[in-house]
């Protein structure tokens, strides 16, 4: 059986973004990769409250589209401001929440 070599992403992300009620923060995730970005790149955000032990996905980026999950409080609030090619994945949240305190994580797959 033949094995394919695998290559990691590094992805970089602010440890702390702070926010006012009412404003808009920019979740920033930039990636860098030795490899050749490909077209089946994806790119997911999960939420994690505060308090909370379960993470829920937020947001997709896949076969060139964004994808805003259309469950939970983020669904109206939010905006894809990334661009793969430049290695960027971030998202705004605009209207912010005392509920939206809590982790939020940028993951990126660059396959193959």
């Amino acid at each position: 059986a033949g094995l394919s070599p695998t290559s990691s992403i590094h992805v970089y992300t602010h440890r702390e973004v702070h926010g006012t009620v009412g404003s808009h923060v920019t979740l920033s995730c930039s990636f860098w990769s030795s490899e050749w970005i490909s077209e089946d790149i994806s790119i997911t955000w999960h939420f994690q409250a505060e308090g909370s032990r379960d993470s829920i996905s937020i947001f997709h980026y896949a076969k060139g589209q964004p994808y805003i999950d259309d469950v939970g409080s983020f669904k109206e609030r939010m905006e894809w401001v990334g661009n793969p090619r430049r290695k960027d994945g971030s998202i705004v949240i605009h209207n912010l929440d005392y509920t939206d305190n809590g982790t939020f994580t940028c993951d990126v797959k660059n396959p193959p």
